[in-house]
């Protein structure tokens, strides 16, 4: 292996093991409950990652990422600015995001709604993801790669999945860490935020 090869594999482990540690349980399972505050969390000890909204990214600007899909097509994050944009950073091994990809697909089937962005952290072939995709049935959502766990690292995602809404104007509006069921009322009330 060369260094640039091991490089790149220390890298994306280095991005990618604390990400799974949010992903090991079986999707419809229910996550142990949190602390309410952090005086209960032992000194010394990381907090795991609450499930649900984190408005403390609120305002932050869209960051400026290009994707590309297996078949070489890109996809630059700030050119779709000018309606609102839900960014999924999942993974093919990831329970929790494999549960919410069907409503993410529903989501992205709606006209005139949100844009729904599935980066997929998934290392290796990016053919292996679209097969994924089309192996579930879900055709709306394209299997726009991130290998390297760039969006990760950029969010600071502690765990997948992790989804991120942005505005018209490119403005964040909240993260919602967990998986969650996009075509739910409650979801829907969060989307219109952006609006």
């Amino acid at each position: 292996m060369s260094s640039a090869s091991l490089t790149r594999v220390i890298l994306c482990l280095t991005v990618m093991l604390p990400l799974a540690s949010g992903c090991d349980r079986q999707s419809g399972t229910t996550a142990q409950p949190q602390a309410a505050d952090s005086a209960a969390t032992p000194t010394g000890a990381a907090a795991e990652p609450s499930v649900g909204i984190d408005r403390s990214h609120k305002g932050a600007a869209l960051p400026d990422l290009t994707f590309q899909d297996a078949e070489g097509r890109t996809l630059r994050l700030p050119a779709q600015i000018g309606h609102p944009l839900l960014v999924n950073l999942w993974a093919t091994w990831c329970a929790p995001c494999v549960a919410e990809l069907p409503t993410l697909d529903a989501l992205a089937a709606r006209k005139g709604g949100v844009q729904v962005i599935a980066l997929s952290q998934d290392m290796g072939a990016g053919g292996t993801v679209a097969a994924f995709l089309k192996g579930k049935g879900l055709t709306h959502l394209n299997p726009w790669l991130d290998p390297d766990a760039t969006a990760s690292a950029r969010f600071a995602a502690a765990s997948l999945p992790m989804t991120a809404l942005y505005d018209a104007q490119g403005h964040e509006v909240w993260r919602w860490n967990g998986g969650n069921d996009w075509t739910s009322p409650a979801a829907a009330r969060l989307l219109a935020e952006a609006r």
